[in-house]
């Protein structure tokens, strides 16, 4: 039987804390740094294809796989296909700005494009997010795409899941900031005993 696929949006507006911006958006206009074991470049269709152990950090960014292919658009933006060993998964790991937060995933494929601000894993896509060094929230799904220009986490779930059943799979923790209940006898409200049935003293 056909697995239905799954699709959540998640807006980060409710696993973030409020104000919190997007991604480091000096990014976008950062060279890519590149090391690999080959390069096969285009000057004429402005295309690279890097094999073998890629590393490719670009400000805040870092990208890990087996191969990537980089094609740059007519206004200077960069995309990317990220290709994972065979049995692996591609990475992906960027800084939010203004605060010391992390986005990070894997997947056997990842699209990284640079003008739309948006970055999909494909295939057992794992996304987590760390406040600090301690993981916050963290998603898996058949495919999972991360749009910094909106703040919006879009989940889907299918064959290719890591999840059981093909399911998507969400832990999201509240935000900074949220109230806990009070506990006993810190800013609970005290009950007096009464010695009548009215509640009135004698």
């Amino acid at each position: 039987m056909k697995q239905t696929s799954i699709a959540v949006l998640l807006s980060l507006a409710l696993v973030l804390p409020a104000g919190l911006a997007s991604a480091e958006k000096a990014d976008r206009t950062k060279p890519m740094n590149v090391e690999a074991d080959a390069l096969r470049y285009d000057d004429l269709r402005q295309t690279s294809v890097f094999t073998g152990k890629v590393v490719v950090t670009k400000g805040t960014i870092v990208i890990r796989g087996a191969r990537v292919d980089v094609r740059q658009d007519p206004e200077g933006y960069q995309h990317g296909i990220v290709t994972a060993e065979p049995g692996k998964l591609a990475f992906y790991r960027q800084k939010r700005d203004g605060v010391d937060e992390f986005i990070e995933g894997e997947g056997e494929t990842i699209e990284y494009d640079g003008k739309a601000d948006r970055v999909k894993f494909i295939k057992r896509a794992e996304l987590r997010r760390y406040r600090g060094a301690a993981v916050s929230d963290e998603m898996v799904g058949s495919v999972i795409t991360y749009d910094n220009s909106t703040d919006v986490f879009s989940v889907d779930g299918g064959p290719a899941s890591a999840a059981v059943g093909g399911r998507i799979r969400a832990v999201i923790s509240p935000r900074q900031g949220a109230s806990a209940p009070a506990a006993a006898g810190q800013g609970a409200i005290q009950l007096r005993p009464s010695t009548t049935l009215d509640g009135a003293g004698k």
